[in-house]
């Protein structure tokens, strides 16, 4: 009887494991380990790229899982942010707003956060226009290509005055005055509310009047036109709009022009709004330096004069050139007091901007600096409402047009036509007067006749008095 000899004893071709079989031996490979096991086949290798890929791939999506976890918990963290600060924001009370505003819906809308990141390229630095201490202002391209300017506002935290911003967003989207920038909509969906207003393309008043910065002077017959615009679209925020605006910053760099030089008042960010039955509210006094009314510096109280005061400013940069506020200036560097003393001491073609100075504009440029005196006068209630700083520089355009108006029938022939002018703008135009022209300002009332009277009687007294 034959006796089974074991292989795995002797010399054998396994590279790991011998198994003794019958006649024969058959070889394998460790656990973990992979091949046939024999030392001239396959042999017995460690599979450790398969391992290295299979804990790849459970990494892969063990990571893809807790992304999509984390990314969740954002979206869901970012939605929850910005509905609070919707609420926040006076956003409920917004689109209750919207909704009672019968055909001026299409006028304000609500933005959503990723409209205006996408129409800003993320708020780029490239797309800002301008900073100022309000806030900062980007350009903008909406998804339906229009041009925007989207004003995003330093201050946060600050939600005691939400119901007054949303009251100022809701009449002025209610504006329709070609002087006044229009308000597309805003935001509520950030810390602050973000507002969008149209583009207007051709820079501020002082980059158009300022000689360091543009040598291509203005003409004297489009400075007095932009002025004139101006004070109808201040006078309209004051007695036309809904709830009555107080500007409070107005100046020459909140004075924009588009391409044909129209002017076109911004930066509401400081406004308040004024309640019918008010004539002036106490406030934490705001404004510019150089522009700032001295009443108002000193009371904190704030009325329809404060802005009277502003413009007045703006007029002495128009007929001048100069800036509100000149720290190399040597005689003066408020503009507004330097003007006033040259005017007491009549020296005022001292100061007039050369560049529009002639014989053909220095009797409108008089009348004009006249006004502007009256306009920065101390004391509030000597200073003309801006109902009147309108009409009277109407007045002077329709002078110009008419220069057949001459000698002693000029003040009879420009009140009538005045008279009739502003009437018919206002409502119920005296008989002989024309009433085809309506500029938008509502209803006249007593006052307002009133108050050209007084202007009537102002310029003759003046110019009896030598002017």
């Amino acid at each position: 009887m034959l006796r089974d000899i074991n292989e795995c004893d002797v010399k054998n071709r396994c590279s790991r494991r011998c198994h003794n079989v019958e006649g024969n031996y058959t070889c394998s490979c460790p656990p973990g380990y992979r091949g046939d096991g024999y030392i001239d086949g396959s042999g017995c290798k460690f599979p450790l790229m398969q391992i290295s890929l299979g804990i790849s791939l459970a990494l892969l999506v063990l990571f893809t899982f807790v992304f999509i976890l984390c990314w969740g918990h954002k979206q869901r963290s970012l939605k929850r942010l910005r509905r609070m600060y919707f609420e926040q924001n006076g956003g409920n009370y917004m689109l209750q707003q919207i909704y009672r505003q019968q055909g001026h819906t299409d006028r304000t809308k609500i933005f959503s956060e990723e409209e205006l990141k996408i129409a800003t390229n993320n708020f780029d630095e490239s797309r800002i226009l301008g900073r100022g201490g309000q806030g900062t202002v980007y350009k903008g391209i909406l998804s339906d290509n229009r041009h925007v300017a989207i004003k995003k506002s330093r201050i946060s935290g600050n939600h005691r005055q939400i119901k007054d911003f949303i009251n100022e967003v809701a009449v002025l989207s209610q504006i329709n005055h070609r002087n006044v920038v229009k308000l597309f909509g805003c935001c509520l969906e950030t810390e602050v509310p973000l507002l969008v207003y149209e583009f207007v393309d051709n820079g501020t008043l002082l980059e158009h009047i300022d000689p360091l910065k543009n040598k291509n002077s203005l003409s004297w017959e489009t400075r007095l036109r932009i002025a004139a615009e101006t004070a109808g679209a201040i006078s309209y925020l004051h007695y036309a709009a809904s709830i009555p605006i107080i500007h409070r910053d107005i100046k020459s760099t909140n004075i924009l022009l588009d391409h044909n030089h129209r002017a076109k008042v911004s930066d509401f960010g400081a406004s308040k709004l004024v309640p019918l039955d008010e004539t002036q509210i106490t406030t934490v006094v705001q404004g510019t330096l150089g522009y700032l009314d001295p009443e108002y510096l000193f009371t904190g109280q704030l009325n329809e004069k404060s802005d009277v005061y502003s413009f007045g400013v703006v007029l002495v940069e128009l007929i001048t050139g100069n800036k509100a506020v000149e720290f190399n200036r040597p005689e003066e560097r408020n503009l507004a007091m330097h003007f006033a003393s040259l005017m007491k001491e009549d020296n005022l073609r001292k100061i007039l901007d050369k560049r529009v100075l002639d014989v053909k504009n220095a009797g409108q440029l008089k009348e004009v600096a006249f006004l502007a005196r009256r306009c920065i006068r101390v004391n509030g209630e000597e200073r003309p409402t801006m109902k009147e700083v309108a009409m009277e520089l109407e007045g002077l355009i329709a002078v110009k047009k008419h220069p057949w108006v001459k000698g002693e029938d000029m003040m009879s022939e420009v009140c009538e036509y005045l008279l009739g002018h502003v009437a018919s703008r206002y409502g119920n135009a005296p008989a002989g007067t024309s009433a085809g022209y309506n500029g938008g300002y509502g209803n006249a009332s007593a006052d307002t006749l009133a108050g050209y009277d007084s202007i009537q009687k102002q310029m003759e007294f003046e110019i009896a008095d030598g002017r």
